[in-house]
């Protein structure tokens, strides 16, 4: 990523030769994997945009958990990226609304994790999360809500507190108990658009935006990664601009990666590869099925090297079919 500095004799000096009163800089922010693993250090805490087995930031996880980070706290509406970071040693802690493959109900390398173990949870109903996440982004300790009285939720997370309504009921009643849900603050998110400029504005062309944005605007920097850069004018020629929802304010980082959210879907792009899932999935029944599958796709020295991993396997399957 390159950042041209000004100092303001610069920036003075450029409006007076230029004539006008104001001057754009431009900033280009395109990164590798690599470059954004450089970013990152052990305990942080680290949100993951996408919902289930739904563009998720694919490419920039398998960077993580092939790094030598550690003690990290994951914040997602989680699918393979949390099993994925549990199998790898990567976390010490994941905060979620749920876990799961969508088409294979639950996570199962982070079944495995939960069941042995080996990491601590924060589990929130969806909607609860929703509220941490706005909280963050808004820059408020907590949000309140009625939802969670009552429930095994509060139980289940004894740091989550009640508050008392400062305002009186409409009968002149005390004000009601609440819940606060506390601020999902982040250090660093990582998102996945369908498409980008390299100053750092996202596109998302699928069905929905899975609360992307509130991750990019609750995270301290983020790093989105994309099918596509593209030049920031040929945005409407791609979608419409109800599907500019990622300003550049909030990124830091943007990372061309074709395929970067596989397995998981990124519509229309492409759709979810059901059966590399499988074998994913699969690869959760004991050690050497993981160790196998492990030095295959994720044991690879960038994405360009894990799409050759998948694209043989595709072949190979071909001519077996052939």
């Amino acid at each position: 990523m390159s950042i041209e500095i000004f100092t303001l004799e610069d920036y003075l000096r450029s409006v007076h030769s230029a004539g006008c009163s104001s001057v754009e800089v431009v900033i280009d922010k395109k990164m590798t994997e690599m470059e954004v693993i450089e970013e990152l250090s052990d305990g942080m805490t680290i949100g993951i945009g996408g919902w289930g087995s739904r563009r998720k930031p694919m490419s920039l996880v398998r960077a993580i958990a092939c790094s030598n980070l550690k003690d990290l706290t994951i914040v997602s509406y989680g699918g393979p990226e949390v099993g994925l970071l549990c199998a790898t040693g990567k976390i010490r802690k994941a905060i979620y609304g749920f876990v799961s493959l969508d088409s294979i109900p639950l996570e199962p390398h982070f079944r495995n994790a939960k069941q042995e173990g080996t990491i601590e949870t924060g589990e929130l109903d969806e909607g609860a999360f929703y509220l941490g996440l706005l909280a963050a982004a808004h820059r408020m300790p907590f949000y309140p809500t009625r939802a969670g009285l009552g429930s095994d939720m509060l139980m289940m997370n004894p740091e989550i507190k009640t508050i008392e309504s400062p305002y009186e009921t409409s009968d002149g009643e005390k004000g009601e108990e609440l819940v606060a849900i506390p601020a999902l603050n982040l250090d660093v998110s990582l998102i996945h658009m369908n498409r980008a400029d390299s100053q750092g504005n996202g596109q998302f062309l699928g069905p929905d935006l899975y609360f992307d944005d509130l991750f990019a605007k609750a995270a301290k920097r983020t790093f989105m990664s994309c099918e596509k850069i593209i030049p920031t004018e040929d945005f409407l020629k791609e979608g419409s601009v109800h599907t500019l929802k990622i300003p550049r304010l909030f990124v830091d980082g943007v990372i061309e990666a074709p395929r970067g959210a596989h397995f998981t879907e990124c519509p229309p792009d492409y759709g979810r590869d059901e059966v590399f899932q499988s074998e994913y999935a699969a690869s959760a029944k004991d050690l050497q099925s993981w160790e196998n599958f492990k030095q295959k796709y994720i044991e690879v020295t960038d994405h360009q090297e894990y799409l050759k991993a998948v694209d043989s396997r595709t072949q190979i399957g071909e001519s077996q079919n052939g």
